[in-house]
């Protein structure tokens, strides 16, 4: 018998890359709906960046090392004002708190891993990789497969060529494009074309309407401290709402 047909069908090589090939692709076609909304958000990003003062090789630093539309934007006027630079990373860091959770959400699934690959992960991750991968594998019995990995890398990979490509086309359009154009709210409409749909059960429903009354609220707070406390609100309300549900179930 040789070594090769001796391996188990699980580590066949070529099984390996079947289920790999298939757990990618999955996820990109997962994400696939909401590639129009990032193209849109990572355009705004890239010119909100020049017409903050920054230039195309700062602008294009940013970009790439910084991958964060968010604490881009939140950071963008206090660069513009010429705030501490304890200050700006300080507003950046509070918008991105949401990251600490999605963290320990996904650690039971990458723990296994290395810390520099877990690290990468992390670079990646993006608010709609985390939302499409917990409701697919959050009630997983076995946790850090194979095939979550891969899945998970398929919805977070395009968004990354997608974002980085858009916002690059707004670094070097953003010298084009008038001021008072929109853009603005055309990012906000298309994402709201991705996040309405996910509205699609009682407990998401739930959490949204207790993270946009947080958020509406918290505007009067220091260094978008009402953005965090949202995404905290949102997370807390959606998994009482879901015991909730399943108990009455």
């Amino acid at each position: 018998m040789s070594s090769e047909s001796a391996l188990p069908e699980s580590e066949d090589p070529a099984v390996v890359r079947r289920e790999r090939a298939t757990a990618f692709r999955a996820g990109v076609h997962a994400i696939v709906p909401a590639l129009i909304a990032t193209a849109t958000w990572g355009l705004v990003t890239g010119v909100a960046m020049v017409k903050s003062g920054l230039t195309e090789s700062m602008a294009l630093a940013m970009t790439l090392l910084l991958y964060a539309g968010s604490a881009q934007l939140t950071s963008l006027p206090l660069i513009a004002t010429g705030a501490p630079l304890w200050l700006i990373f300080a507003a950046g860091c509070v918008v991105n708190l949401r990251f600490l959770i999605f963290g320990a959400a996904l650690q039971p699934y990458f723990r296994h891993m290395s810390w520099p690959k877990r690290l990468g992960l992390g670079y990646f991750t993006t608010d709609m990789g985390f939302v499409l991968f917990m409701p697919r594998y959050g009630d997983a019995a076995e946790r850090g497969t194979r095939e979550q990995l891969w899945f998970f890398l398929g919805t977070i990979a395009p968004g990354w060529f997608v974002w980085q490509t858009s916002s690059i086309i707004g670094i070097y359009l953003g010298a084009m494009v008038p001021t008072d154009w929109s853009l603005d709210f055309a990012a906000v409409l298309a994402l709201l074309a991705i996040t309405v749909p996910l509205a699609n059960s009682k407990p998401m429903l739930i959490s949204m309407l207790a993270a946009g009354v947080v958020a509406w609220t918290g505007q009067v707070l220091p260094l978008r401290l009402g953005l965090a406390a949202a995404v905290v609100a949102g997370v807390v309300a959606g998994i009482a709402a879901e015991r909730y549900f399943k108990a009455r179930a």
